[in-house]
């Protein structure tokens, strides 16, 4: 995210953070409340009046950062690789947040996503409220990191970047 953060400081204003569990070192997230508890702690210490906020987040920060918006107001969401199925045999499916969404959101999944096969996200955002974009990249793993025989790295990463600094303007003008 280090990357990212950086990348998206083309766009606009970025305000990086980590979650408790992540500072005291442990592996094990914190259980959903406590997640969305520091998300909202870290908006509510950042936001600016008048100036729209975008949540960005890779993973589970998208996906807390859907959750958080379900009760603060924010002008978009871009999940990068977000987590739509569990881990492990059960691979429980994780749609209702987004289903209960009202906020614009762009997901940005790459073709080699495990956690988020692209048939079932597609699904998911045809039953979805709230506008819905999706944007593929070709060959790209969870994080994004797509196989040489792709293309080059920086070629993805631009178009990505290109993307949320499209649907960031987007979102801001509707405000």
């Amino acid at each position: 995210m280090t990357a990212w953060a950086e990348r998206l400081g083309q766009v606009g204003r970025v305000v990086r953070f980590d979650y408790a569990y992540q500072r005291a070192g442990n592996k094990r997230p914190d259980r959903l409340p406590a997640l969305v508890d520091a998300h909202r702690a870290a908006l509510e210490a950042t936001r600016r009046d008048g100036e729209p906020a975008v949540l960005v987040g890779k993973s589970m920060g998208g996906r807390v950062g859907c959750h958080l918006s379900l009760t603060e107001p924010v002008a978009g969401l871009v999940c990068l690789g977000y987590p739509l199925v569990g881990q492990g045999a059960a691979r429980p499916l994780r749609d209702e947040v987004l289903l209960a969404l009202t906020t614009p959101v762009l997901f940005v999944q790459g073709t080699r996503d495990a956690l988020a096969p692209l048939a079932l996200l597609e699904q998911t955002i045809a039953r979805m409220r709230a506008p819905a974009e999706l944007l593929i990249v070709e060959g790209g793993d969870h994080s994004l990191e797509i196989r040489r025989r792709d293309g080059p790295q920086a070629d993805a990463d631009r178009r990505v970047l290109e993307a949320i600094r499209a649907f960031v303007a987007r979102v801001a003008a509707e405000i």
